[in-house]
């Protein structure tokens, strides 16, 4: 695990908690000793190590120590009520914090440069091409005491934004109502995309005033159309026996939708399936291309099944609301070092990135460990290269994605 603790360590550097320095008041004991560093230590061991509730992370702590603190012994109480009052805030800082260093660190190699000419010239018509979706976390349960006659309650809705080829995070939003629509979510959205991006949603921000958004402030949206919504064509552009191709004015009564979009129609099997996008020109965004781009959208799914089932996202720590965005920031920032690491993973395998599962790499972490333990110069990228048939490292191609790729090349097949 020596890899992943350098990773961390290069990433949450001193200089990375000298912002968010707390007010200057007087702390009680615990404040003082659990300061943001030593608390990021400790929620992102409890992630990346599986570290399986609090008591058992004070004993490492008190053991061993974690990433860079050193031994220090403390109470259970202490820890959850620190957990109850620091604001999560500075995690959502430090989540943004990191981001921003990984995509430093690769400036110099191009994430595209693995996507072939057809993607990487797609990808550099558009300053960012982002993924969003939303997703319930589960139920506050177990680690508070439940209340005689009170059904446990949701712990509240994330929203994550990732790169569309990289999958690495862009951005994560919280809100503490379960039942919050996706559109809540929808200005804060718009206001990170750049000028220029393109942002993937599903149907449930569908919103002409959003749509509207987006054309005013020269950005780009990708979507589904909802059925029995109202529209005229205004334009045809191309067509064949399987797709068309228009521009088409929505809303046709009191509330229509201000500015032009294009929907693309594409025959899938027996079901007709219709895509939005304000992408007018098929030069900048082919027909091909909006239905492929949209297809990548469960990568973001996959992102939510992986941080739940596999990082222990689905099971809180505690059972205040404060610690919740905590315990989410603290996983997507290991997710995000951990997508990183299946992108280094990929280049020395020469794998497009998708081929690579994160959940075999990250699986992969144990074996490398008890490798090391034996040989401590064994480093961890040649190691996964090396074993990495045995470690199942890439996924298997199997037959129903052959069948979509040959069904791909009957809908786009020149007449």
């Amino acid at each position: 695990m020596a890899e992943i603790e350098k990773k961390l360590l290069a990433l949450l550097t001193p200089a990375a908690f000298a912002p968010l320095r707390m007010p200057h008041t007087t702390p009680q004991l615990r404040d003082r000793l659990l300061t943001l560093p030593v608390m990021t230590a400790i929620v992102l061991s409890l992630v990346w190590r599986q570290i399986p509730s609090l008591a058992e992370v004070l004993r490492v702590l008190a053991g061993e120590g974690l990433l860079w603190v050193q031994p220090l012994t403390l109470s259970k109480q202490a820890l959850s009520k620190r957990l109850a009052r620091l604001p999560a805030f500075y995690f959502a800082r430090l989540f943004d914090q990191v981001l921003h260093q990984i995509w430093q660190t690769r400036r110099p190699s191009p994430p595209s440069a693995s996507l072939g000419p057809d993607w990487t010239a797609l990808q550099q018509r558009f300053s960012a091409l982002w993924i969003a979706d939303g997703s319930t976390l589960e139920a506050l349960k177990k680690r508070v005491e439940k209340l005689p006659g009170k059904a446990l309650i949701l712990a509240g809705k994330i929203l994550m934004m990732v790169e569309a080829f990289t999958h690495v995070p862009v951005a994560a939003f919280y809100h503490t109502d379960p039942q919050a629509n996706d559109k809540t979510f929808a200005q804060p959205l718009l206001d990170r995309l750049p000028v220029g991006g393109l942002l993937v949603l599903d149907l449930g921000f569908f919103s002409f005033p959003f749509f509207d958004a987006f054309s005013q402030a020269q950005k780009f949206f990708l979507t589904r159309f909802r059925e029995k919504t109202s529209f005229r064509v205004l334009q045809p552009l191309s067509q064949g026996p399987r797709y068309q191709d228009r521009i088409i004015q929505m809303g046709l009564h009191n509330y229509p939708c201000h500015h032009p979009v294009r929907m693309v129609s594409v025959l899938w099997n027996q079901t007709w399936y219709h895509y939005l996008t304000n992408v007018l020109d098929p030069e900048t965004l082919s027909p091909r291309h909006v239905c492929d781009l949209y297809r990548r959208r469960w990568r973001i799914e996959q992102a939510f099944l992986l941080t739940k089932r596999l990082l222990g996202l689905s099971y809180l720590w505690v059972g205040g609301r404060n610690g919740v965005p905590i315990q989410i920031y603290a996983t997507w920032i290991f997710y995000a070092v951990l997508v990183d690491l299946c992108r280094q993973v990929a280049e020395a395998l020469s794998q497009p990135l998708d081929r690579i599962s994160v959940e075999m790499v990250f699986r992969s972490l144990y074996h490398f460990s008890r490798a090391l333990q034996k040989n401590p110069s064994t480093s961890l990228i040649p190691f996964l290269v090396q074993q990495a048939k045995i470690l199942a490292l890439v996924k298997a191609q199997r037959q129903r994605h052959r069948d979509i790729q040959q069904l791909q090349l009957e809908i786009w097949m020149p007449p």
